[in-house]
């Protein structure tokens, strides 16, 4: 297999984390994006690149592309990963609050992806993480307007990047995930106990991040064995 440039947000924990050991076991070069760089960082892989990232900052975009052209000089595979929850009553959450989901789960991921496009090629890939809440028709949940809505807003996104980019590429791909056992659903729905853990989640989506271009662009894959 051909060795891949990754790029991966949110990878302190959960999924991320689990990707990001994935790769770099099957030999891709992996950088790795959280605002906490230590847990990634203590893997002491040669493949593995991390450094603290915060989406709502605008000076810290400039350090991957700094990286990007000194290191690698195009990306393969971006994995927008990254996100925040809010389970609170809809009454009782502020404009700021309301904001503030929007700004990691929305405007992070378009803007990630806006400044990773120039280092892409036409089969590279662009996955975006986004829920079966955001999903239009499936069961919703009280508390998770914010949440479920911004997770929406990928999706329409998504299809729109395809549509925009579909003679050069890179190809654009959303995976609405269902219930997986991470610390985030433990924000969301406290003491549910998936059936998916975070490990294979992500070998399903690591495989499909390395491969799902060449079957799907611009599509949204319900991704889920399970209610919630």
């Amino acid at each position: 297999m051909k060795t891949k440039n990754i790029i991966i947000t949110g990878t302190s924990r959960g999924i991320g984390f689990e990707l990001v050991h994935i790769f770099a076991n099957q030999g891709h070069n992996v950088l790795a994006l959280s605002r906490n760089a230590q847990p990634v960082s203590n893997l002491h892989f040669e493949n593995i690149t991390s450094f603290a990232f915060d989406l709502n900052r605008q000076e810290d975009y400039k350090k991957v592309e700094d990286f990007i052209e000194k290191e690698w000089k195009q990306v393969d595979i971006l994995i927008n990963n990254a996100g925040v929850v809010l389970n609170k009553p809809f009454a009782e959450t502020s404009m700021q609050e309301f904001e503030n989901v929007y700004k990691t789960n929305v405007f992070g991921v378009a803007e990630m992806t806006r400044v990773i496009i120039p280092f892409m090629k036409k089969d590279s890939h662009v996955v975006t993480v986004s829920s079966m809440g955001g999903v239009q028709g499936s069961m919703k949940f009280a508390g998770l307007s914010a949440y479920s809505s911004s997770k929406g807003a990928v999706i329409t996104l998504t299809e729109l990047l395809a549509e925009e980019y579909k003679e050069t590429g890179p190809s654009f791909n959303v995976l609405a995930l269902g219930a997986v056992q991470t610390e985030m659903l433990e924000e969301a729905f406290p003491g549910y106990k998936a059936p998916t853990t975070a490990k294979q989640m992500a070998d399903y989506m690591s495989d499909f991040a390395l491969n799902g271009n060449q079957y799907y662009n611009g599509k949204m894959l319900q991704v889920s064995n399970s209610t919630p």
